[in-house]
């Protein structure tokens, strides 16, 4: 559990296209097997600290002749953004995906002190 003390608490949002594959065939599209696209993301202001980052998928244009396989989350989290990561696998055929995204964390006070 993260747990915000005394600072004041910041919510940056967005929305990122991580790929669009169908037009051109990319592998997303025309591929098998284990794929995976990534996309890096700058908060609208740094965080204090990093913050608590939820990702989801917004829209998302499938294949629906297989099973549609999906994982998407965020890594590499700092204060100033993070990674959004897209996996698929098998053969899933994914023409285009769009996150969404929430970061929640501290972020700075007009009164901290900054002392270098």
């Amino acid at each position: 559990m993260k747990k915000f003390l005394t600072h004041p608490i910041g919510i940056d949002q967005g929305e990122e296209v991580l790929f669009s594959e169908f037009a051109e065939g990319g592998d997303m599209w025309t591929g098998e097997g284990p794929r995976e696209r990534r996309s890096a993301i700058r908060f609208t202001e740094a965080f204090r600290s990093a913050p608590v980052v939820q990702v989801g998928i917004s829209l998302w244009d499938v294949d629906t002749s297989s099973a549609l396989r999906a994982e998407v989350k965020a890594i590499d989290v700092t204060p100033e953004g993070f990674t959004a990561v897209f996996r698929t696998w098998s053969d899933t055929r994914i023409a285009r995906i769009r996150v969404s995204w929430t970061a929640f964390g501290e972020v700075a006070h007009p009164d901290d002190w900054n002392i270098s």
